[in-house]
């Protein structure tokens, strides 16, 4: 049965509207610019004017001139800088969080969560302005002190993906600035608007900083040559990329080469394990709205389940009443649960993999369009039992597909779990204390973020966010991410008449 056909409300005068109240000027828009589009209609929002590579160097130019000036203001002034933008989040959160929505076709709560981690993000920065600690360190030498100190690294770059379109950014930028490095931004090319609404709401808070120098949020817009630009310019010192494990590969290389630093947060096959003493209601929960929400359009999102084989038949017979229940649509409408695939490229994708996934003996519930719209794409959610783990269960899937497979042993599903390129996020649903423990140690889980009895998505901004292997080994947002935007020195000073060699060197002269 084909899908019933649907007319969905416009979105381009809603949109126009939250960018006008968002600080958005008609400027911003050019006729044969980028195509800005909404997966909820698939209708054009706007043309954006696109950067071309002689402004991108020029705004990177600008960037470099405000560090000269931004290193010396102290950090806590920094931090209030950051706590002055995080009052503008605060005030913009509702028109924001509805251009996530009609930008990227998240549900409504997702869309007003992703500000309030921009939000979150600097709170914890302008806390964290008065806590750049380095250390005293224990000399083998009398009458020397040797100590650490952190100091403003550069220009940091920050590539985003269309699927966290303004969080990833605050992530990075509100750890950057109070770092003391300014911030030059190439959001992904399917979400433009969100980013031009955000560096309006940049604008407004540096204005009421006063002092704040110009070049210090710089936007590019455009596609791959401009991301290519912020990768190669030696006037950047770090770039934070968030994207697939291909554009990884391309990406490190390049930053290697120059010696940038490089903080990669790329793809994630992440997994869970429902084992026999878990809180089965529990897991339910918590595993529909990791593979479920955003569409399966988070890098965190669930891909994998292991299923202990005493629970796997009532398990999954639950968890198939859910997928079949679930509310497909219109992200607007607030009974929605799963709204639309970005675009028809991430549709085929989908498609492509739930073939591959048959022929290698899948039998799959759902996965078809949900609605049929010209440019728009709903999907039912796919649940997908698989035989064993191979084919297109062993890479990454950017759609609401969760593969499952039975296990007898933790240490055969752990082995399985850890048998994938990516290392990103991962959990385990038990009441042992024994096997949660196992999970997390290190002969368990080999990904960056290790849960147990909550689902892979949905991280907070207190821990550093990011994985190993193939999704790149970098680290963002809380606990010492900050490191990675400032430059280390050790000091050693003499307060002594005597000139003591390390190591019990002797140079007498």
């Amino acid at each position: 049965m084909s899908a019933p056909r649907v007319r969905l409300a416009s979105v381009r005068d809603e949109a126009r509207g939250v960018l006008a109240r968002l600080g958005v000027a008609e400027t911003a828009f050019a006729a044969g610019g980028l195509a800005a589009r909404s997966p909820i209609t698939g209708e054009l929002i706007a043309h954006i004017a696109e950067t071309t590579r002689d402004d991108a160097s020029a705004a990177i130019g600008r960037a470099a001139q405000a560090f000269g000036a931004w290193r010396e203001v102290p950090a806590p002034r920094r931090g209030e800088f950051v706590r002055l933008l995080g009052e503008e989040l605060r005030a913009a959160k509702a028109d924001l969080g509805r251009l996530v929505t009609l930008e990227t076709g998240k549900i409504v709560s997702e869309g007003l969560g992703e500000v309030q981690e921009m939000i979150d993000i600097c709170d914890f920065a302008v806390g964290l302005s008065r806590q750049l600690y380095g250390r005293t360190i224990a000399t083998e030498r009398a009458a020397h002190r040797m100590m650490e100190t952190w100091h403003p690294l550069g220009v940091c770059g920050v590539i985003s993906a269309f699927n966290f379109p303004v969080a990833v950014w605050a992530w990075n930028a509100a750890l950057a600035l109070v770092c003391g490095d300014p911030v030059v931004w190439k959001p992904s090319d399917k979400t433009p608007l969100t980013a031009i609404a955000t560096q309006a709401i940049v604008a407004r808070a540096m204005r009421r900083f006063g002092d704040a120098p110009a070049g210090l949020s710089e936007v590019l817009i455009g596609g791959r040559d401009v991301g290519e630009m912020l990768v190669d310019d030696s006037r950047v010192a770090i770039v934070s990329a968030t994207g697939s494990t291909a554009m990884g590969r391309a990406v490190g290389p390049r930053l290697a080469a120059r010696f940038a630093r490089a903080i990669l947060e790329l793809g994630g096959n992440n997994a869970a394990i429902v084992a026999p003493s878990a809180d089965l209601d529990l897991a339910l929960r918590a595993i529909a709205f990791a593979a479920m929400g955003t569409a399966g359009q988070r890098c965190t999102t669930l891909r994998r389940l292991f299923v202990a084989d005493a629970i796997y038949q009532p398990f999954l017979a639950r968890l198939s009443q859910v997928y079949a229940s679930v509310k497909v649509g219109d992200p607007r409408d607030p009974d929605t649960l799963v709204g639309p695939l970005i675009d028809g490229a991430a549709f085929e994708s989908m498609q492509r993999a739930l073939s591959e996934a048959r022929s290698a003996g899948g039998k799959i519930k759902g996965g078809e369009r949900a609605e049929e719209s010209d440019d728009a794409y709903y999907v039912r959610p796919a649940l997908c039992e698989m035989p064993e783990q191979s084919g297109p269960v062993l890479r990454e899937t950017f759609a609401p597909i969760l593969y499952v497979m039975r296990y007898s042993e933790l240490d055969e599903a752990i082995r399985s779990h850890n048998a994938v390129g990516a290392g990103l996020s991962s959990s385990v649903f038990t009441l042992d204390l024994r096997e949660a423990e196992r999970f997390l140690s290190a002969t368990g889980s080999d990904c960056g973020i290790a849960n147990v009895n909550i689902g892979p998505s949905g991280a907070e901004i207190g821990g550093a966010f990011g994985g190993e292997k193939e999704t790149g080994g970098g680290r963002e947002a809380g606990s010492d991410s900050w490191k990675a935007y400032m430059r280390r020195a050790t000091n050693t000073i003499s307060y002594g008449t005597e000139l003591p060699l390390a190591q019990g060197v002797r140079f007498d002269i």
